[in-house]
């Protein structure tokens, strides 16, 4: 092989192995960086993992918000209507937060099934209802009625 050839094939087999391991690092970034959605449903089915950061959301239950008397601390239930879980949030809470409206937060699940928010997100008008909440209700509504 003429040294010309030899180094046109180096050069490529450089840039083939380079552009492989620059794919490869930022697939792995990005897989460490997406933030899923899970239903109630989901939840606490265990489908959801532990330990990582996720995004949960649905009906706040009308009664279950429970706010700690010395702290920023609030406790409330989340449903779909066919399953709920409870979440914890430290922080104030949006001005729109109600029983009985729709939210999506973002945050960690324990292995008791508790989610810890750290970001609590409500809705932005009296018709909005977060899309990924609407499409958990309806889903669980369909299974609930196929049952």
């Amino acid at each position: 092989m003429k040294p010309a050839r030899r180094q046109r094939l180096f050069l490529v087999l450089f840039i083939v192995v380079g552009s492989s391991v620059t794919v490869g690092l930022v697939l792995f970034a990005l897989s460490e960086n997406i933030n899923l959605f899970y239903t109630p449903t989901k939840i606490v089915a265990g489908e959801a993992p532990v330990g990582k950061q996720i995004r949960g959301g649905g009906i706040v239950v009308p009664g279950s918000v429970i706010r700690a008397p010395d702290s920023l601390k609030v406790t409330f239930d989340v449903t779909d209507s066919a399953s709920q879980f409870t979440m914890v949030y430290t922080g104030i809470l949006p001005d729109l937060f109600a029983e009985g409206e729709g939210v999506v937060a973002t945050g960690r699940l324990d292995k008791a099934g508790v989610f810890y928010a750290t970001e609590v997100l409500a809705k932005h008008d009296e018709n909005y209802s977060p899309p990924e909440v609407v499409d958990a209700i309806k889903q669980a509504t369909e299974a609930k009625q196929a049952l």
